[in-house]
């Protein structure tokens, strides 16, 4: 009897609890009908398989749900793609798409067309008007793929639109009312949260949410999900001097590392010594930094600290027209939009001697994660799932689905080379470039940071070999670079190849120059360091062997590397084998077997940051919900009355005076303003509760539960804050000619907002997983005990209590 290993495999870990699907004999019957269908449908004419979409949207918005829709919707799709995009879908994103339709999330390898496979569940799930939402990765790949795959929706009567950024509310009511819109995440997040502060229904741009498919599902679901989304507006008294944030930059920059400050074990977290606080009370003759008289100096010298040493230009950041603009960890891409929070952005515009921009205080927020809890369906598409399965399954309930390629991929991965040191490391890269290169193989080289790739630019140069550079200073040539990396001869040497959404062809765009390229042994892909996830390492490789092409992946990794010595790895490697510094590449197993394996223990323990901040997210989460219902309420007036109950005499006296339209009116708004406010400050207070809520563990609390149950309290007093505020302005209105002048009664709503993204600290609660029992980082905590205690609650507390948000 022969054995179907994979199958027994897949079987086994199912059996064991496994997300995991790799049998995909469940969906041979519908893709068989599928098949059969189709053959049939090629006979039609064009009209007729309009006409049988359009009844098949007929009796999809009349609930007549059948279990023949999904092989009927499928069939026209395939068939209405071969004649309007010359497309016919294999039957692997036939298999796919069914995947999609029931909720999975399907990995498929790179350039398997994941774009195509998305338009038969989507076009399935459009039919009942309720609409779909195909998330993508960035605002370029929504409107390509919109007008992409439009043709296919318009040949079937489906309508598909896009929504980007800069669009007009009615512009995005139109995209958002169609059958099928492309939207990325971020953007539609930012919609919703737009609409927490809308005056007039017309201003509501989405529909009740229905069933979203996730592109780069990992990139969004894992990677950016717990970044918060936030809507902020003018503060008037927002922003410290200038003066005062240039000088303390100064200050900063001048003190010795080891005598005046120290970091962490990981270089995460960055404090002053004993020595390092005495050094500053003499330079600035303020008497004891400690003292309550000085916590918020201190609080902008921590700032000062992380920004002069912990957050690094071309790396972390670049500077462009005047302005900060932090690059993306996972994409190496320019973020228009995130900044750091509080006062470390502008700790950061004066270590680099920008004017400082404008603050605001925060009226709104919701993480990519929450927000993407809000579809009753979802799904998702990705190149590099299954590493993060586990975390898929748990935190949205999605199995994954392995989808087989169209071709056997030959793509040979080689194993790593290793060095002592970075400069023999980077001799060898350009040695191995040089070489792949004389031969006329394109090259696509992947590294860490804008620093790294103009360094290695700058060596390239000096042996001749001219590249492409593709990272955070030019994004804007991203297409034009990809889609020509795979042409005889080039070298592309970009930050991160995440979501860049563009097919590397062998021979370049029009793959004039294919074969010759496959005779060369296709596109050969380095990276220059191993990442903190072991799916970007991933998504690297899988540009090389699209659809059955020849290709090579390797890395090139120092003991140097940041990776490396942030996290200690070097300490894992006994001192008896420890290498001595030489040029060649380390041949000893034991050290790469290393390296793969705290990257593991790496992605573990930002897996476990994500679970805990998902666990502290769930109450709020919660309150927005229920405020943002009674704010739906009242903004489409189905709520008036309350101040008829509660002021009743008054109420009467007015609306004899100015008429019952007028006076609901009136109400409405009072109602709106003061429930944004109250939310707003209840945001704040939240957010100081969460900053000192791990110190909560010292006495032996659970800091969950007693976050938890001080949240809980907040709202509570929100709500008792809205009611009083409300009749207070109420009682205060006088009966005039023209009605109410409500702006007088300010109650006038920021002047101006702005959406921005919120960048994850990674300098935030060291302390805490200290205290939560995390390997490694107990040590550094204990040596920095003492004065570290008083300065870290001084410097959490007042870093909240200034929350300015840059524009």
């Amino acid at each position: 009897m022969a054995w179907d290993l994979t199958s027994l495999r897949d079987r086994i870990e199912r059996w064991n609890g496994s997300s995991i699907e790799e049998d995909l004999s469940r969906y041979q019957p519908g893709l068989s009908q599928i098949g059969q269908l189709e053959t049939e449908m090629r006979n039609l004419e064009d009209f007729a398989l309009r006409e049988r979409s359009s009844d098949l949207r007929r009796r999809a918005r009349a609930d007549e749900a059948e279990p023949e829709f999904v092989v009927e919707a499928f069939a026209l799709v395939r068939e209405a793609s071969r004649r309007a995009l010359e497309m016919r879908p294999f039957d692997v994103q036939v298999l796919a798409g069914l995947a999609l339709h029931e909720g999975h999330l399907v990995e498929m390898a790179t350039g398997e067309g994941k774009t195509l496979a998305a338009v038969m569940p989507a076009y399935l799930a459009g039919l009942s008007g309720k609409g779909v939402h195909v998330l993508t990765f960035n605002d370029y790949l929504a409107r390509r793929d919109a007008e992409w795959m439009g043709p296919i929706y318009r040949f079937l009567g489906s309508s598909v639109g896009w929504v980007e950024e800069g669009m007009s509310v009615r512009d995005r009511r139109a995209a958002y009312a169609c059958d099928v819109t492309y939207v990325t995440a971020k953007e539609a997040g930012f919609d919703l949260l737009r609409e927490h502060l809308a005056r007039e229904p017309e201003e509501i741009v989405h529909r009740p949410f229905h069933f979203a498919i996730v592109d780069e599902a990992d990139s969004i679901l894992i990677d950016e999900a717990r970044v918060p989304l936030v809507i902020a507006g003018r503060a008037a008294d927002a922003g410290l001097p200038d003066a005062s944030a240039v000088g303390i930059a100064e200050l900063v920059h001048g003190l010795e590392r080891g005598r005046d400050w120290a970091t962490d074990e990981y270089e995460r977290n960055v404090e002053l010594t004993d020595d390092g606080i005495a050094r500053v009370e003499s330079l600035i003759d303020r008497g004891n930094l400690l003292s309550s008289a000085n916590l918020e100096l201190l609080t902008e010298i921590n700032c000062a600290l992380h920004a002069t040493h912990l957050l690094h230009r071309d790396v972390d950041y670049i500077v462009r027209e005047g302005r900060i603009r932090l690059v993306d960890e996972f994409t190496g891409r320019v973020v228009e939009d995130r900044h750091w929070p509080d006062g470390l952005q502008a700790a950061l515009e004066a270590k680099e001697k920008l004017e400082r921009r404008p603050g605001g205080r925060i009226l709104s927020s919701i993480t990519l994660q929450d927000y993407l809890r809000l579809y009753p369906r979802l799904s998702g598409m990705t190149a590099t799932a299954r590493p993060a399965a586990g975390e898929l399954k748990s935190c949205y309930g999605l199995d994954v689905v392995v989808i087989p390629p169209n071709r056997p991929s030959i793509r040979l991965d080689e194993l790593d080379h290793v060095f002592t040191h970075r400069a023999a490391k980077h001799a060898a890269l350009v040695a191995e470039i040089a070489r792949v290169h004389e031969q006329g193989r394109p090259i696509l080289v992947g590294t860490a940071s804008v620093e790294e790739s103009e360094e290695l630019v700058g060596l390239l140069r000096e042996v001749g070999v001219h590249c492409q550079v593709l990272n955070a200073r030019n994004d804007a040539k991203e297409a034009t670079i990809v889609a020509e990396a795979g042409a005889l001869g080039a070298v592309t040497i970009s930050t991160n190849m995440a979501g860049r959404g563009t097919d590397i062809k062998l021979g370049g765009a029009a793959e004039q120059d294919h074969e010759a390229v496959v005779d060369l042994g296709g596109l050969c892909v380095i990276g220059t360091n191993r990442h903190e996830s072991l799916r970007i390492d991933q998504q690297l490789r899988g540009r090389a062997g699209r659809q059955g092409d020849p290709g090579t992946s390797r890395f090139f990794v120092s003991l140097e590397d940041p990776l490396i010595v942030r996290y200690g790895v070097n300490d894992l490697i006994p001192a008896k084998i420890y290498p001595r510094p030489q040029q060649e590449a380390l041949e000893n197993p034991f050290i790469r077997h290393e390296i793969a394996r705290a990257q593991r223990i790496i992605e573990g323990q930002n897996a476990e940051i994500r679970n805990t901040l998902n666990h502290y997210s769930k109450l709020l989460e919660e309150q927005r919900r229920a405020v943002y219902r009674e704010r739906r309420t009242w903004l489409e007036r189905r709520a008036p009355g309350r101040l008829r109950e509660r002021s009743s005499e008054r109420y009467q006296s007015l609306a004899k005076d100015l008429g019952e339209d007028y006076l609901a009116e009136a109400e409405r708004r009072i109602v709106l303003f003061h429930l944004d406010r109250a939310w707003s400050r209840h945001l704040a207070r939240a957010a100081d509760i969460r900053e000192g809520i791990h110190l909560r563990k010292i006495g032996g609390d659970d800091p969950l539960v007693e976050f938890t149950r001080a949240v809980a309290d907040s709202f509570r007093e929100m709500r008792l804050e809205v009611e009083s505020e409300i009749v207070k302005t109420f009682e205060s209105i006088e009966a005039r000619a023209g009605g109410v002048d409500l702006e007088a009664l300010g109650l006038a709503g920021p002047t101006s907002t702005w959406t921005y993204l919120v960048n994850d600290d990674p300098f935030r609660d060291q302390l805490a997983t200290a205290l939560g029992g995390n390997v490694g980082v107990g040590v550094a905590a204990a040596a920095l005990a003492g004065p570290f205690w008083i300065a870290s609650t001084a410097y959490q507390y007042f870093r909240r209590r200034r929350r300015q948000p840059s524009r």
